[in-house]
């Protein structure tokens, strides 16, 4: 599928608190080994947001395609964890 450059696919964003490094974690899993981390939530999406446009461009600069989103969390788990 070819993308409009101007609006990238929507991927799924994962945050979590990473005890050993004691620091947030925030990956993309649609986009391999994409990957931040930050001392505060919101410093770690700010830092993945960077992360996956240039992972983006690479990959566009490469002639490589955009995977496909298609990583949810499983609704069921994040109810349970509420």
């Amino acid at each position: 599928m070819t993308h409009n450059l101007n609006k990238p696919p929507h991927y799924h964003i994962n945050i979590f608190w990473h005890e050993p490094d004691e620091c947030w974690i925030a990956n993309v899993p649609d986009l391999k080994y994409c990957s931040a981390h930050s001392d505060t939530p919101d410093e770690a999406i700010a830092e993945i947001q960077v992360a996956m446009a240039l992972w983006i461009e690479i990959a566009l600069e490469r002639g490589e395609a955009l995977p496909e989103p298609h990583y949810r969390p499983d609704p069921i788990q994040i109810s349970k964890a509420a």
